[in-house]
């Protein structure tokens, strides 16, 4: 009887030890993670970065008009990444950002804002939307996505915001190159 108790109890604490790393940021996964097959149970390998930065914020509008601010001071875009961490394209987005060489070229032409956006495809179920509008993104039909904006608010990429919900297929090669390129397009 005291067996079962104590499995039990074991259980629970390293439950609550794994709830605690994640709430404190601590949950990124190295490349090459291994992820969970959602078909089958079965654990799969996968050739990107993950990061869990898809932090629930308490005025996220305020997180981009501070990002605005600075890229007004410093002469950079702002990007901002709507996902969110249940969706394994925007963990893979996420991570690649968070990898050394993005890192980079973010610190050089951009401020980065992540964003929550829950499950937008899912009726009632998406919040921080209205970020989007404001950009003149109406409608975020997956996750993730990314926009990149002036310091004036201007959407530099109208055309690729809503594309990224393949991002965990993507080649690092490509990815860095489209944002590359996003940093340096005419307004």
């Amino acid at each position: 009887m005291l067996k079962p108790i104590s499995a039990g109890l074991s259980a629970t604490l390293l439950m609550v030890g794994v709830s605690s790393l994640a709430n404190a940021g601590l949950d990124r996964e190295p490349m090459g993670a291994h992820e969970e097959s959602a078909d089958h149970g079965e654990e799969t390998e996968h050739d990107f970065p993950e990061a869990r930065s898809y932090n629930v914020s308490k005025d996220a509008a305020a997180d981009v008009d501070a990002a605005l601010a600075r890229a007004g001071n410093t002469g950079k875009r702002v990007m901002i990444v709507m996902g969110a961490n249940w969706c394994h394209d925007s963990r893979a987005l996420a991570g690649w950002l968070e990898t050394e060489r993005f890192a980079g070229l973010i610190e050089r032409e951009y401020e980065l804002v992540f964003v929550n956006v829950g499950t937008p495809q899912s009726e009632g179920d998406g919040h921080n939307l209205h970020i989007a509008r404001r950009f003149g993104v109406e409608e975020l039909p997956g996750t993730p996505n990314l926009l990149v904006v002036t310091a004036e608010g201007k959407l530099i990429n109208a055309e690729t915001a809503t594309t990224w919900r393949n991002a965990a297929s993507r080649e690092e090669d490509a990815i860095y190159a489209e944002l590359e390129e996003l940093a340096n397009k005419a307004a």
